[in-house]
């Protein structure tokens, strides 16, 4: 089994009288890991599945008595796919303030539906936390460095969902990610009122998938998909918080000439993006591999910054007169420069970039280094 980098993380925010939720896209292994942290605990639990009729009729009396009567004796009360469960956010607010010592821990897939539903009920009772497929870092428990390198190719072909890893059949993982495409890819979107076109969702999705890396235009969008650009940017916020794509924004702190309104996006999981426009071929045949490698490494960073919790801010780099860096990585300490290069190139930093930025450090980044970026901690 392997461990998600989370795990004790979440672990230790397990305390009375408080709530953790974990977010994340469907498959991602969100139940795995519940059940891992309830296999950790010493105490008293009781885990509930917020789709099942029988856990809503348990929880639909919301009256101090009956949570009181519930879970008296219960030390961590876990709720899987707890957006499910009416009025989640109000509920757990009055278990979680009215039930001495108790624990809980939720998880969400439709990641607009709970936050909405426990933000304001559950401010300053609660902590959350990103749950993203597998990271290469996690992957590693499992594999050594000539196994990890001879994988690369199916991770930026097949990506790194779960169920994906562990099996090593490519015809298996094609219909599965195919079959999380058709079936639950926009599930929790097309499950809101008013959104009831599958068809322009997907043509977005598409468009999106062969422009990763590069800057989108709302308003090209639009024209392309016959949809208002507010109906477009209405879509793709909501892609991005059901964890399919995110968006890079422009980094701008110096010079009048740097690009920063524009954005760039990209898949959470190389997998996914190459099921939306079905396209599973070997590297050797593809025109795409450089995209395939920038998203490849850009999700893998994400990942490394939302399960390490290591508030780092991400963007692109790019000026007017086209001097450009793939990725910038902000923290509190530090400027970061990445340059992703297939092959190993030597590129120098771009002059505006070290005007400018004097003390950021600048790395290129390839298929022989690539691992230095990413197993570190």
């Amino acid at each position: 089994m392997i461990e998600r980098t989370i795990q004790q993380k979440i672990e230790r925010q397990l305390v009375p009288n408080k709530v953790v939720v974990v977010f994340g896209a469907r498959r991602v292994g969100k139940t795995v890991l519940m059940r891992q942290i309830l296999e950790h605990f010493t105490g008293k639990t009781m885990l509930l599945n917020g789709e099942d009729y029988d856990t809503q009729a348990l929880l639909e009396e919301k009256t101090i008595a009956n949570y009181r009567r519930l879970f008296a004796h219960t030390d961590l009360l876990a709720i899987d796919e707890a957006q499910a469960v009416p009025n989640i956010g109000e509920k757990l607010k009055l278990i979680v303030d009215e039930v001495p010592g108790l624990r809980i821990l939720a998880t969400g897939s439709s990641a607009f539906d709970i936050r909405n539903q426990v933000g304001e009920p559950l401010v300053g009772r609660c902590t959350q936390f990103q749950l993203l497929p597998f990271s290469q870092h996690e992957i590693s428990q499992q594999e050594n460095l000539l196994q990890t390198r001879r994988n690369l190719e199916t991770r930026l072909i097949f990506g790194s969902y779960p169920d994906v890893v562990l099996n090593t059949d490519s015809e298996a993982n094609i219909d599965y990610l195919n079959n999380i495409v058709s079936a639950y890819l926009l599930k929790d979107i097309l499950a809101l009122d008013g959104i009831k076109n599958s068809g322009k969702m997907m043509a977005l999705l598409q468009l999106v998938a062969f422009q990763v890396g590069s800057e989108l235009s709302y308003d090209e969008l639009s024209n392309k998909l016959g949809l208002s650009k507010n109906t477009v940017q209405k879509y793709m916020d909501l892609l991005s918080k059901v964890y399919v794509i995110f968006r890079l924004g422009g980094y701008a702190r110096n010079l009048r000439k740097e690009v920063s309104k524009a954005g760039k996006w990209y898949f959470y999981d190389n997998g996914i993006r190459n099921a939306v426009i079905n396209r599973f071929q070997p590297l050797a045949i593809r025109e795409d591999v450089g995209v395939l490698w920038e998203n490849y490494f850009i999700s893998e960073r994400v990942k490394q910054n939302l399960h390490g919790r290591l508030n780092r801010n991400l963007y692109f780099w790019k000026t007017y007169d086209r001097q450009e860096i793939d990725l910038i990585e902000e923290s509190t300490e530090s400027l970061s420069a990445f340059e992703l290069k297939w092959n190993e190139t030597k590129v120098k930093t771009p002059v505006a970039f070290a005007n400018a930025y004097p003390d950021a450090a600048f790395r290129v980044v390839n298929r022989n280094n690539y691992l230095d970026f990413l197993l570190e901690q």
